[in-house]
C-alpha cells in the first residue's frame, strides 16, 4: 500500500526578513525530514516575505531579493522532500501572490493565487493580479493540488483543481483570527473538501504582526469533511499526516487533534501572542504600564506578563487626590502577585506646576475635563520617560468601549506604543480577567468586582458619563461589527436616547482612534484596517 507523509510546518515568519524567512524555511524542512521522514512540506502563504508585507512589495528591490532567497534555497534545500512554499513574483504580465514548488533543487512549478480578498483587513487587489490557472503536481503516486487561502473562501478554485486531476487539496494560508474564526474554518474546510470529495490540507501562519495575529490552527480534513488531524492553535510547530492509497484515492490517517479551546482561551492567547511578537519583533527590552487599581491595567498587566515575562514588565501607580486607597492596595497587591518591578509616582506636584503656570489664562472659568485630563496627561508623560530612558514600550490600557466612544485622553492614557485591549470590549474585559484567575491567580477579586472609575474626580463613575457596559456593549457592536442604523438598533429594543448619544460619540471620536497606538484585532471589525471612516464629514447619525 501506497503512502505519503505530509509536514504542515506552522511557523511565525517576520515580515520584510527575506533571507531570515528563507533560512527558517531550509532548517523547519531538515527538521521535518529528520523528526517525520517528510515526503511533502508545507509553508504558510506569502512566507518568504511574511503576511501581510503591504507597501514593500512595491520596493524595486524586492523581486531581486526573493529571488537570490529562493536559488539560496534551491541550493540548500534538503533532498528527496517536496516543498511548497508562498512568495510574491512578477510573471508574465502581473504580479502574483504564489506557491512555488521546489524538489531537489529545481522549482517545478508556480500557482498563483486566483481570489483576491479585498475586504476587511484585506488589500490584495491594491498588490496582485489574480492567476487563472490550476497547478497539480504528482509527487510518490499522489497528485497535489495547489491553492492559497482565499480560493477556499470563493470555492471555484476548488473545483478548478479537482476537475485538473488533484487527489489532495494543499492549501498555503495567512488566515488572521478573530473570535469564533477557527470554529468558522473548519465549517467551510468540511463543506469545501465534501462538495469535491477529496482531501483537504490548511497550513496556517502563526504570530502577531502589527495588529493582525495569526493562530495556526493548520489541519487536515477527509473527502467526507471530517477532521482528522489539527495542529495546536498558538503554537510554532510542524504536524505530520500520513495519507494512504486505498480503492484509488489518497485518504488522511487520524493523528493529533487539537480541541478549539474555549472562547475565552483563544481570546486571551491571541492577547498574549499579538503584544509578544510587537515587543519582540520591534526589538524593545520590555514593557512599562500605568496600574491603576482598575481592571483594563490589571488585566493588560496579566497579559504583558504571560506575554513577556514578569522580568520585562515594569508598572508604575501614579496616584493623585482622587485616587482611593483601594486602588492604591489593588495596585500593589497585583503587582506582587505577578512579581513585576513596581513603582509609585505621585502625579500631584506635577499637575499643581501646570495649573499654577496655566492660572492667568483659565482665569474665570469653571474647572472642567481639561483639569481632568491634566492628571491623564502627566501619567502619560512619566511613562514616556521611563520609556525613553529604560527602552521599554509603554503599553496603554483602554479596551474597545472606550476608543469607540472617545472615553479616554489624547496625549494622556492614549500615550504608548500598542493596546493588547484596543478591540476588546468592556464585557470581555470581565470576563478575560475572570478567565485568567482560574489559571492561577493574577487579579486581586477586589478590581474585578467594584465599580469602574478613570478616577479624575471626586466619586466619579463610568456610568456618570456613559449607559452599563452590557448596554453600551450591545449598541456598539450592532454600529461598528453589524453596520447597523440607529433606528435599527433602536428597533432591536435599546433606548432612543442611549443609542444616539452613543453613535454621536461613536462618530466624533474618529480623530482620536486616528491618533490611538496600534492594538491586536480581535473582533470582525476592529478600528483601524476594517473600518475607515473620514475624520471631517456631514453625516447625520441614524441614517
Amino acid at each position: 500500500m501506497q503512502d505519503l507523509t505530509l509536514v504542515m510546518a506552522q511557523l511565525d515568519p517576520l515580515v520584510g526578513d527575506i533571507p531570515g524567512n528563507a533560512e527558517l524555511a531550509v532548517e523547519t524542512v531538515r527538521e521535518a525530514c529528520i523528526e517525520h521522514k517528510a515526503d511533502v512540506v508545507v509553508l504558510p502563504e506569502l512566507f518568504l516575505t511574511g503576511y501581510p508585507p503591504e507597501d514593500l512589495l512595491l520596493r524595486p528591490s524586492m523581486e531581486a531579493r526573493l529571488e537570490e532567497a529562493r536559488a539560496r534555497m534551491a541550493k540548500r534545500m534538503a533532498r528527496d522532500v517536496m516543498v511548497i512554499v508562498g512568495y510574491p513574483g512578477w510573471r508574465e504580465n502581473g504580479y502574483y501572490n504564489l506557491a512555488g514548488v521546489l524538489y531537489n533543487g529545481e522549482w517545478l512549478g508556480e500557482y498563483a493565487k486566483q481570489a483576491l480578498p479585498n475586504y476587511l483587513v484585506f488589500d490584495e487587489h491594491r498588490y496582485f493580479t489574480p492567476g487563472t490557472r490550476p497547478l497539480v503536481v504528482e509527487h510518490r503516486g499522489a497528485r497535489l493540488g495547489i491553492l492559497v487561502c482565499e480560493d477556499l473562501w470563493e470555492g471555484q478554485p476548488v473545483r478548478q483543481a479537482r476537475e485538473a486531476g488533484a487527489d489532495i487539496l494543499v492549501t498555503l494560508n495567512a488566515s488572521p483570527f478573530h473570535q469564533n474564526k477557527p470554529a468558522e474554518r473548519l465549517s467551510l474546510f468540511a463543506e469545501r473538501a465534501q462538495a469535491v470529495r477529496r482531501p483537504l490540507v490548511y497550513v496556517n501562519q502563526i504570530g502577531g504582526q502589527d495588529d493582525l495575529v495569526f493562530d495556526g490552527g493548520s489541519l487536515v480534513v477527509s473527502a467526507e469533511g471530517e477532521l482528522r488531524v489539527r495542529a495546536p492553535h498558538w503554537q510554532v510547530g510542524l504536524m505530520p499526516v500520513r495519507f494512504v492509497q486505498r480503492d484509488g484515492g489518497w485518504e488522511p490517517e487520524a493523528g493529533e487533534c487539537e480541541p478549539l479551546g474555549d472562547d475565552e482561551d483563544n481570546l486571551y492567547c491571541a492577547l498574549v501572542t499579538g503584544l509578544r511578537d510587537y515587543v519582540n519583533k520591534s526589538g524593545f527590552q520590555g514593557v512599562v504600564l500605568g496600574l491603576s487599581g482598575g481592571i483594563d491595567s490589571a488585566l493588560s498587566l496579566a497579559i504583558a506578563v504571560d506575554a513577556l515575562g514578569p522580568e520585562r514588565v515594569q508598572a508604575v501607580m501614579m496616584p493623585y487626590h482622587y485616587t482611593a486607597d483601594i486602588s492604591r492596595e489593588d495596585a500593589a497587591e497585583q503587582a506582587r502577585l505577578l512579581g513585576v518591578r513596581y513603582e509609585v509616582m505621585p502625579i500631584a506636584p506635577m499637575v499643581e506646576a501646570f495649573t499654577e503656570t496655566l492660572a492667568e489664562s483659565f482665569a474665570g472659568t469653571e474647572r472642567d475635563t481639561t483639569e481632568e485630563n491634566l492628571q491623564s496627561r502627566c501619567r502619560g508623560v512619566l511613562l514616556m520617560a521611563l520609556s525613553n530612558k529604560k527602552g521599554l514600550m509603554v503599553l496603554t490600557t483602554g479596551n474597545k468601549s472606550e476608543m469607540a466612544v472617545g472615553y479616554a485622553t489624547l496625549y494622556g492614557d492614549m500615550v504608548g506604543g500598542y493596546n493588547a485591549l484596543k478591540d476588546v470590549y468592556k464585557t470581555w474585559v470581565y470576563r478575560l480577567a475572570r478567565w485568567r484567575n482560574t489559571q492561577g491567580l493574577a487579579i486581586p477579586e477586589r478590581v474585578i468586582a467594584r465599580p469602574p472609575s478613570a478616577e479624575l474626580a471626586p466619586d466619579q463613575q463610568d456610568s456618570d458619563s456613559l449607559p452599563g457596559y452590557d448596554v453600551l456593549d450591545a449598541i456598539l457592536e450592532r454600529y461598528i461589527e453589524g453596520d447597523m442604523s440607529a433606528e435599527a438598533i433602536i428597533e432591536a429594543g435599546f433606548a432612543a436616547e442611549d443609542v444616539y448619544r452613543v453613535v454621536k460619540l461613536v462618530d466624533r471620536s474618529e480623530y482620536k482612534r486616528r491618533q490611538a497606538p496600534l492594538g491586536v484585532r480581535v473582533t470582525v471589525r476592529g478600528f483601524g484596517r476594517d473600518r475607515r471612516y473620514p475624520v471631517v464629514n456631514g453625516w447625520q447619525p441614524g441614517a
